[in-house]
């Protein structure tokens, strides 16, 4: 795995610097564990038991990223980057035929809009309403904190099986 270039989020930031500095730490930790791979290594179920791949990861915090910040938050009429589910599940876990080139790009293209929405709002107090439900800033930049670190434990276990590396 390439040398780890992540910043590492401050201990003594306020509320709103802490939040975003944590998301992108995870953010910048999935892109740690894909760094070096090959477009087949990226789409390798390497768990026998499961389905996952780190380039089906990559798509689905894209797809995240896309729905939280600038659907929910932003109320933009976007549609998903790959929509739908195939056979129970969603689209952007079926890898097989899809371009690792595309989907970093939109990935990375979803992170630096989710930024832009995020510092749109004054204060992590600030609501959206959202299906009948009041959805705060500072809700969505932690449930995205462990969006990611959920998927990042998949994404830790998954490269082990694929090349060794371990590590944070």
């Amino acid at each position: 795995m390439n040398d780890d270039e992540r910043t590492y989020p401050s201990k003594v930031a306020d509320d709103r610097a802490s939040l975003t500095s944590f998301l992108d730490y995870q953010r910048a930790t999935l892109a740690l564990k894909c760094a070096g791979l090959t477009s087949e290594q990226l789409k390798q179920k390497a768990i026998p038991t499961s389905g996952l791949t780190l380039l089906g990861l990559v798509r689905h915090v894209a797809s995240v990223e896309r729905s939280w910040f600038r659907w929910i938050m932003n109320v933009e009429d976007v549609k998903m980057p790959w929509p739908g589910k195939i056979d129970g599940t969603f689209a952007e876990f079926h890898v097989e035929d899809a371009d690792v080139g595309e989907a970093f790009t939109v990935w990375r293209e979803e992170c630096a809009r989710a930024r832009a929405v995020a510092s749109s709002f004054n204060s992590l107090d600030d609501t959206v309403e959202f299906r009948g439900e009041i959805i705060s800033l500072r809700y969505v930049l932690t449930h995205m904190i462990e969006e990611y670190a959920r998927h990042n434990g998949h994404a830790d276990l998954l490269r082990e099986a694929i090349d060794g590396t371990v590590g944070e």
